[in-house]
């Protein structure tokens, strides 16, 4: 399974060039059951990374184009009176699909960007009171560049916690941008990704993963981390119980990943960042900001043993 999951990685690596720390926190993510948050300056590869990973496992694909003017029915789907039949039929949108692209999420409306809450946590959504499930598995990618630029609509706390991950994409090193730049030329070099996966080994990956160890010495270190958060003042407010099991699932896929059956602390370490960042504000800062300084603080504060 390591060698599988390691093809993959390599797959997507040449069409996502020198960012494999990056390519494997979102393979994680996947094969944990959560959905990832991409934050980045636009042209970074955000797109890129979600079609490869589509196309890596063959699943169903559709992206959809977040802006101010979207409305919930444009990504739930909708249903409309057929004069022959005498009765409405419902148009599935494009959100029935086992892997979704919201790019752009924060340039649209809260009352649109609510509208995944329901799909990304319990696999169905509810439209015109009727409950309708989605395929399985259901994976949404979701890309946002930073807030502070203008025309963007912040994600509530309640959205971001949704997501098991947020990683960003950052800059190419010099060699993978020489690269990049050379061949410019040639577009839509996500189609060149070959499937390596499919759905079954994506569930069987899962169960796997779900199986992997983590010993009561491993458990007390990762509640140690989490009481950090909620004892300390450094913190806005705590780790939520859901927050927790995430760190948990991730740390179990990470060991899986790394060919192991038992997690070790540096499976939660390596984890942890992409997994809290986005759940965590400064206590000190008046606007409660997220980063990454936060992550390394509580990493390098709280013992292992």
């Amino acid at each position: 399974m390591e060698q599988r999951i390691q093809a993959a990685v390599s797959e997507i690596g040449t069409v996502l060039l020198g960012k494999e720390r990056q390519v494997r926190l979102a393979l994680c993510c996947l094969i944990s059951g959560g959905h990832l948050l991409i934050e980045d300056l636009p042209g970074m590869g955000k797109t890129t990374l979600a079609h490869a990973l589509a196309r890596v496992f063959g699943l169903d694909f559709n992206r959809i184009q977040f802006t101010s003017d979207l409305l919930p029915a444009d990504i739930l789907g909708v249903s409309i009176f057929d004069q022959q039949s005498g009765r409405f039929n419902f148009h599935q949108g494009p959100i029935f699909r086992q892997m979704i692209l919201a790019d752009e999420i924060n340039r649209t409306t809260p009352k649109t960007q609510s509208a995944l809450l329901e799909a990304m946590e319990e696999g169905q959504v509810s439209v015109e009171g009727e409950t309708r499930r989605l395929p399985s598995p259901f994976f949404v990618i979701a890309t946002q560049n930073p807030v502070s630029l203008a025309g963007t609509f912040p994600l509530p706390e309640s959205q971001l916690d949704r997501f098991l991950m947020r990683i960003g994409i950052g800059y190419p090193d010099p060699h993978a941008e020489r690269q990049l730049l050379e061949t410019a030329g040639e577009r839509d070099r996500g189609e060149l990704v070959r499937q390596q996966l499919n759905v079954n080994d994506l569930i069987e990956m899962r169960k796997a993963a779900a199986t992997v160890g983590l010993s009561p010495q491993l458990l007390d270190y990762i509640q140690r981390l989490l009481a950090r958060t909620r004892d300390s003042d450094d913190f806005h407010f705590g780790l939520s119980p859901r927050g927790g099991v995430a760190v948990v699932r991730a740390t179990r896929t990470w060991a899986l990943m790394e060919g192991r059956q038992h997690a070790i602390p540096e499976d939660v370490q390596a984890v942890l960042p992409a997994v809290v960042e986005h759940r965590l504000r400064s206590g000190s800062d008046g606007e409660g900001r997220s980063g990454p300084a936060l992550a390394q603080r509580l990493l390098s504060e709280v013992d292992v043993f």
